[in-house]
């Protein structure tokens, strides 16, 4: 009988030349969904106790979207800030840690940006099952809102700079660019820890709004001000403005289907 070791490593020979064998297509879903890089897996399949009708295995962006501008030519890509507003140029987004992510940006741009990146926005189904993780609770980190566990407490930007003035509210003051640019605003991505769903998802609550696939307008979670006024947490919700509005609070990230699912 030979050493177990050496079973062992009989088994794993067998195992990759079975897959070699399949082919490209077939090796790829023997080992099963995958995900673009920067982005989750979400499979309620692989739960214990999956839902009565889970969805079906999609990935979502791991970060709050950041923005890359394409060049005339479409081959070369520079740096977008993630303090101006988009205006007509043409952008992809990003998934990135430690970046500061993109804000000032209407539901359409948000849209065209994943699509740009061969993604999609979210359905507010498949966004909310990524924040709630694998055990569904009402915050990423569990049922009890936690202080400082997410950025849901952050400095009043307009208050800085608009103190007392009418126009505080109007469409040039909320798109200002020094507003997320102001310390103890807007984080970097994945810089809270604990803002963290179980499927690897980071700061789905709090920090910028979130822009779902509704082409009347909904933004999730809240942000840097406010993950409470309307709904608690991943349950926050907002209908107020239309798919063309943006100010410094609206972000999103993208959604794609599993590669092999």
């Amino acid at each position: 009988m030979p050493p177990p070791r050496a079973h062992a490593t009989s088994a794993a020979t067998l195992a990759l030349a079975a897959l070699v064998l399949l082919g490209p297509d077939r090796e790829a879903e023997a080992r099963g969904p995958t995900c673009p890089a920067g982005m989750a897996l979400v499979s309620q399949r692989s739960l214990p106790t999956p839902p009565d009708a889970p969805l079906p295995d999609y990935c979502v962006d791991r970060y709050e979207a950041s923005l890359v501008e394409l060049a005339g030519d479409g081959g070369r890509e520079r740096a977008f800030s993630p303090y101006e507003a988009v205006k007509g140029r043409r952008v992809r987004a990003v998934s990135r840690a430690s970046v500061v992510p993109q804000g000032y940006i209407s539901r359409d741009e948000a849209d065209v940006a994943c699509k740009a990146s061969h993604k999609r926005l979210c359905t507010e189904r498949e966004w909310t099952t990524a924040c709630r993780g694998k055990r569904p609770t009402q915050f990423p980190y569990g049922d009890e809102r936690r202080d400082g566990y997410c950025n849901d407490s952050g400095k009043a930007p307009l208050a800085v700079y608009y103190p007392g003035s009418p126009d505080a509210f109007g469409p040039d003051a909320m798109n200002d660019p020094r507003l997320n640019a102001l310390a103890g605003t807007v984080s970097r991505t994945g810089a809270y820890r604990h803002c963290r769903s179980s499927w690897g998802t980071f700061d789905m609550v709090g920090n910028v709004h979130e822009w779902i696939d509704d082409p009347a307008g909904t933004f999730l979670g809240g942000y840097y001000l406010d993950t409470h006024i309307n709904g608690d947490g991943c349950a926050y919700r907002t209908v107020a403005h239309d798919a063309s509005y943006h100010d410094y609070s609206t972000g999103f990230r993208c959604c794609a289907d599993a590669k092999g699912s």
